[in-house]
């Protein structure tokens, strides 16, 4: 199939695009939030092209992939073809809902002209979808390519702008770990925050936009994973720390809870039962990578690529068929 999507998440994109289809992804000069165009930190195959919008009208499309409302009509501005009436449309969710959280309505509720695929079953339940049929198709990564080592008494953590989104990511619990060891913080957006939490230096070391495959590698050889947002849909960064081998210290929510199998590491919401279990693991090395271990199995088991893979197929086979 010829399916066009938006570059909009990074991780995510990166596992779809590792399919057998050919991607189509929207490019513009300025390589902005509707023209980024191809990753250039992460690793995509060639099946995954740059197309500018001009080229669009006369572009065979089998199926558009909507992660924005805004996207409909952006669709149908290039593409001169309505997604869901001209041609089968899928949404994909990858978000836990804001606001009044219970009752939260979903931008694409009672639509019968796509379907919403959610990224977690716990996003589902939450959102208010209406009449809009919906699905979840798990997670799914590429593995990455280093092993856990644990060889440095540090926590790593990744966070996407960790000062703009705050007690969302659990920004403000950082301190209490940087007293057990020091953090390095991965992610966009994470420079200076050392500065904004009054930490010293030696306390929390930011590294911004690094390229996957790197982050990995400094990844595996932390001593453990800190997972400490409170409402966010589950991070690939977590699966793929898990994948590494990486023991999991976390807050028991969202989908965490499901992602993360006691024998991994620790699940809590108290604080004090995740301070408790970091100083383990940083005094206790082979505790650490007997949790690893057990998080790595999970995570390969579960949220494999191939699994994934074969669920969206299944779907976009469903999708495409059923329209025509």
């Amino acid at each position: 199939m010829n399916i066009l999507l938006w570059h909009v998440h990074g991780s995510w994109t990166t596992s779809f695009v590792h399919g057998a289809h050919r991607y189509l992804i929207p490019t513009t000069p300025d390589r902005g939030p509707y023209g980024l165009g191809r990753a250039r930190t992460y690793p995509w195959p060639d099946s995954a092209v740059e197309v500018s919008p001009e080229e669009l009208p006369g572009t065979d499309v089998d199926l558009v992939i909507l992660q924005r409302p805004e996207e409909i009509d952006r669709a149908e501005e290039w593409l001169r073809r309505r997604p869901g009436r001209d041609l089968p449309a899928i949404y994909v969710e990858h978000n836990t809902p804001k606001g009044d959280v219970p009752n939260t309505r979903h931008p694409m509720a009672d639509r019968d002209d796509l379907l919403i695929a959610h990224v977690t079953g716990f996003n589902q339940i939450f959102w208010d979808t209406g009449a809009t049929r919906t699905t979840v198709v798990d997670h799914g990564i590429v593995a990455p390519s280093v092993s856990y080592t644990g060889e440095l008494d540090r926590l790593a953590v990744v966070i996407n702008e960790p000062v703009r989104r705050g007690r969302v990511t659990g920004t403000d619990l950082l301190p209490q770990f940087a007293e057990i060891a020091p953090l390095d913080v991965f992610g966009m957006g994470v420079a200076g925050l050392a500065d904004h939490l009054g930490l010293p230096a030696d306390r929390l070391t930011s590294h911004d936009d690094v390229p996957q495959d790197r982050m990995h590698a400094e990844l595996a050889r932390r001593r453990a994973y800190l997972h400490l947002c409170r409402w966010t849909s589950l991070g690939l960064s977590l699966i793929e720390a898990m994948a590494i081998g990486m023991p999991v210290v976390a807050l028991a929510t969202t989908e965490a809870v499901m992602a993360v199998p006691p024998e991994a590491g620790t699940l809590a919401t108290r604080t004090d039962t995740l301070l408790d279990a970091a100083r383990r693991f940083i005094s206790e090395p082979a505790t650490a990578r007997q949790a690893g271990a057990a998080a790595r199995t999970a995570a390969r088991d579960r949220y494999g690529l191939d699994r994934f893979l074969a669920d969206w197929d299944r779907l976009l086979e469903e999708e495409v068929c059923g329209s025509r």
